[in-house]
């Protein structure tokens, strides 16, 4: 028999609570990083930085599809992989239901991942 599920708004409360440090921790070290920090501007600090080398040539310039690619199917695979874990946490509550569903879940991913390899969008060349 399972038990009624009548939320209140006071058990919103540790959401809340939650949600207002984090906030207040993110605006507190914005802010406290401009107030302490260093004031002292430079040229070689504003200038472009990447990697330890210096910019040479325009920032502008043609880039790949294929590196955009890569990129949008890493962000599309590892949302996926992320739904995962709260399936992995209520394994046993699941039950058989749970692990069918989960192979067609990865069934899926498995024919998507497929699909790329098939259009050889991993391919550099």
């Amino acid at each position: 028999m399972e038990a009624a599920t009548n939320s209140t708004p006071i058990d919103y409360l540790p959401i809340l609570l939650q949600m207002f440090v984090a906030i207040g921790f993110g605006v507190t070290t914005i802010i406290g990083t401009h107030l302490i920090g260093p004031k002292l501007r430079t040229d070689n600090k504003l200038s472009s930085f990447e990697s330890g080398i210096k910019v040479i040539g325009n920032a502008r310039q043609p880039v790949s599809i294929k590196y955009f690619m890569v990129a949008i199917l890493f962000v599309i695979f590892d949302v996926e992989v992320i739904f995962m874990y709260p399936w992995a946490v209520n394994f046993r509550s699941l039950g058989i239901e749970g692990l069918i569903e989960m192979f067609i879940f990865m069934g899926l991913l498995l024919l998507g991942f497929i699909y790329v390899l098939k259009k050889r969008a991993l391919e550099w060349d």
